[in-house]
């Protein structure tokens, strides 16, 4: 048990260019595998020819067999091997790290002002379209 469980969580799931699909904010004592039964069923839902679903060692166990049987998607976990020391970038994990990267950017992100998760994930939602609209807007040679 916790003397403090003030904090927050956010889960999500982004395309292979860091686009968002969806996004779960729950609270810090909240396990990753509860939170990914739902993300995933959501993400399912809205994006249909979805098929393979990277995640990183906390999903682990059940969500891979939900997320099989339920939506027919295989749930491919990316882990860190024992032997490696310090910061190493792996392989497609460095989209979502890149993601929370922007994320931060945002002042109101970069700590938990929001009292309801709802409000955390409309905050993560609205500053995902301000990245979004400024890759847009970006002149095209600019966007390699």
């Amino acid at each position: 048990m916790r003397a403090q469980d003030n904090g927050r969580k956010r889960h999500v799931v982004v395309d292979t260019l860091g686009q968002l699909l969806g996004v779960m904010v729950t609270a810090a004592d909240t396990g990753g595998r509860a939170a990914a039964r739902v993300l995933l069923e959501e993400v399912a839902d809205a994006h249909h020819r979805l098929a393979l679903i990277w995640a990183d060692g906390g999903y682990t166990g059940p969500p891979v067999e939900y997320c099989l049987t339920a939506f027919a998607l295989v749930l491919a976990i990316v882990k860190r091997s024992d032997d490696m020391r310090g910061f190493v970038v792996l392989p497609k994990r460095w989209i979502v790290e890149r993601l929370f990267a922007h994320l931060m950017r945002t002042r109101r992100l970069a700590r938990d002002y929001e009292r309801r998760t709802t409000s955390a994930e409309a905050v993560i939602y609205w500053s995902m379209i301000l990245l979004m609209t400024r890759r847009l807007a970006r002149p095209r040679s600019a966007r390699g």
